[in-house]
């Protein structure tokens, strides 16, 4: 793993998993060969992070000529594909490669589906092109399967699972749910808005797939009264207790959190109650009082979650994309022009934080619940092409001609749109589940 990747559901799984007695013998005579090669020293002083297992290469199958998206040798007159089927403890999914495939159709349009929201319907709101729509993730040593809406749904039959998180958390929300609701009966299938909590049910399934609004996962002043000066929110870093009332019951959780702590150098933290007036907080650097609320978090999960009845996933951080310089276009507009992904690879920008990476790292590491990380965060960096861009509401309101005209101030390099990338984001999760 690089430095700039997080720890993948396997390597997370893997701190309290036994390894098979093959694989530990395969391995442990390929690392005693190392040990007599110039370059074991680079080797082990290369990742201060987890270290993903490597030595599981399946047999190997067969393609068609025709077929050259994926790392293949010819045999033959065939072409071999040498990446194994997925398997959440082995494959090391966040290193791959964006191909644009344009046989790959999306499960829906914002068209089609009633359940998204205005500031991610990228075609309705005006976008022009549809290329960002048809590029396929494909990584290194595996074969990711197709997401399958009638697989999410069995697996969901008779639970509750509930998205907790911010906006990027809600957009994976409601990408999973257009992508299971169109082979749902209308008369089976139902959505109920709130300002927290939104629950759509499969009724059939007796299933719902729910989001659950906190962007810190902590509590805030800013939870759902939004405070949109980021200097004035202020954080109750050391308690949870108001949201996680409403996750208790629910058998998969997935949580996220990242950009709101991305809104300035320092955050105003409290502990113990909200005094009145101004005085009482303390500055805190972004990172640190990020640490303190995920241990809280952590703490809570520990304490109330029986892994035998409870999944918990962890979303890492959906990156931005506003330096242009990031990816070698530094007379760019943000993300305005960007058609496709940027293809270099180990590509990390400056939209995604390092510091925060190593917080959720050290955190989860120290868990006695299993977390299943999602690594995210690598493969959507490239997708700089993505973002709603200036085809997307503000305050309620989508863009004026005048306000879209202004792309250097308008753009949105935050949100993607839907379909889009949120959409591997749950291929991904339910490879997972």
């Amino acid at each position: 793993m690089s430095l700039g990747q997080y720890p993948t559901a396997s390597t997370m799984n893997g701190f309290r998993g036994k390894l098979h007695l093959p694989i530990i013998m395969v391995c442990s005579i390929a690392f005693i060969s190392l040990l007599y090669t110039e370059r074991i020293s680079i080797i082990l002083s290369s990742n201060p992070f987890f270290k993903h297992k490597s030595c599981a290469r399946r047999t190997p199958s067969v393609r068609k000529i025709k077929d050259r998206n994926v790392t293949e040798e010819k045999i033959d007159g065939s072409l071999v594909d040498d990446r194994f089927v997925f398997d959440p403890e082995e494959c090391n999914v966040e290193n791959g490669k964006w191909v644009f495939n344009r046989s790959v159709k999306p499960f829906y349009s914002d068209r089609s589906c009633p359940y998204l929201d205005r500031q991610v319907s990228c075609v309705k709101n005006g976008r022009p092109d549809s290329a960002y729509r048809h590029w396929e993730w494909q990584p290194e040593d595996c074969t990711l399967p197709r997401f399958n809406p009638e697989l999410m749904l069995k697996k969901l039959r008779n639970k509750r699972l509930m998205f907790v998180g911010d906006s990027l958390q809600r957009g994976q929300w409601q990408s999973l749910v257009c992508m299971v609701e169109s082979i749902i009966p209308q008369d089976q299938q139902s959505m109920r808005r709130g300002r927290a909590l939104s629950v759509f049910t499969a009724k059939e399934y007796n299933a719902t797939v729910e989001f659950y609004w906190d962007p810190f996962l902590v509590e805030s002043n800013s939870d759902l009264h939004i405070v949109g000066n980021p200097k004035e929110r202020i954080l109750k870093v050391d308690s949870v207790d108001k949201h996680a009332k409403h996750w208790t019951g629910v058998d998969i959780l997935v949580f996220n959190t990242y950009v709101w702590w991305m809104s300035g150098y320092t955050i105003k933290s409290y502990w113990g109650s909200f005094p009145n007036g101004e005085e009482g907080y303390e500055e805190l650097e972004a990172p640190v009082a990020y640490r303190i609320a995920l241990k809280t978090w952590a703490n809570w999960v520990d304490s109330n979650v029986d892994p035998n009845k409870t999944r918990v996933f962890f979303t890492t951080m959906s990156p931005t994309h506003i330096r242009s310089a990031d990816w070698n276009n530094p007379q760019g507009m943000k993300c305005f022009n960007e058609t496709k992904p940027y293809m270099k690879r180990g590509f990390w920008g400056t939209g995604a934080d390092k510091k925060i990476m190593r917080v959720v790292v050290e955190v989860m590491k120290k868990m006695k619940v299993p977390v299943s990380v999602l690594n995210i965060t690598q493969m959507s960096d490239y997708r700089v092409d993505a973002h709603t861009k200036v085809y997307t509401e503000t305050g309620g309101q989508l863009l004026t001609d005048e306000q879209k005209a202004d792309v250097l101030h308008n753009s949105d390099c935050i949100h993607w749109c839907l379909p889009g990338v949120p959409d591997t984001w749950n291929q991904i999760f339910l490879a997972n589940l």
